[in-house]
């Protein structure tokens, strides 16, 4: 119900790398996206569209950042010389416009705005062959809206319902950490996702059924 002629429903998912500017040595965190979506079409042109949605799953941060104090004796001694990933995870909310050409090639940029779910640093260690982890939550010191803008490209296969394939880069414009934490470490994110509409078959057989029915009726009046 959601698929119409000027809408598009679908699930997107892919995997997403992302970093956290100005972190020093730090590398790249991959994780795995999950959301929906939805392309708002233009009724004066459909190569137009409003593209949105939510990516619910969609891990943020950096692996292996600086090491620091935990505040305590036993814990600074049991991961002195391991590493510290950081992981924050937001709810994230695109809302971009979308132009797609004859040739099925699309492009799409505007603002996106995250709502803050969890973030922790995992700190691991290795001690006589074992791994050692412990996870510290660092919630309170993240801001809790993030916001960027975001540009992606993309292409729609024209196979079944038209699954669409995008490469999207996400650029933070708010600091990651709140109060007196640096004020100059930003979001960084590159996602390459597979969307798929739900439901787009039926709405397109319904819309051919109510189209035969119509011509039925019209077709014996023209013919009076």
């Amino acid at each position: 119900k959601l698929n119409s002629e000027f809408l598009e429903f679908g699930l997107e998912g892919g995997v997403n790398f992302s970093t956290i500017s100005n972190m020093g040595s730090s590398a790249t965190n991959t994780g795995f996206n999950l959301g929906f979506y939805f392309d708002f079409k233009s009724k004066n042109n459909p190569a137009w569209m409003i593209n949105t949605g939510v990516i619910v799953k969609s891990p943020m941060g950096a692996q292996e950042i600086p090491l620091y104090s935990l505040n305590n004796p036993d814990l600074d001694n049991t991961f002195s010389g391991g590493s510290v990933n950081r992981e924050i995870r937001y709810f994230n909310v695109p809302i971009l416009i979308k132009y797609q050409f004859k040739n099925n090639i699309y492009l799409k940029a505007g603002p996106q705005f995250g709502l803050l779910a969890r973030a922790f640093d995992e700190f691991k260690n290795e001690i006589d062959k074992d791994e050692v982890v412990f996870k510290k939550n660092i919630r309170d010191q993240i801001h809790v809206i993030d916001a960027g803008v975001a540009i992606g490209a993309g292409y729609h296969l024209n196979v079944g319902n038209g699954l669409n394939i995008t490469v999207q880069y996400y650029h933070g414009l708010v600091t990651v950490m709140k109060g007196d934490g640096p004020n100059n470490q930003f979001n960084r994110s590159l996602y390459v996702t597979a969307g798929i509409p739900i439901g787009k078959g039926k709405a397109a057989k319904k819309k051919a059924e109510k189209e035969a029915e119509l011509n039925k009726v019209i077709l014996p009046e023209d013919q009076n």
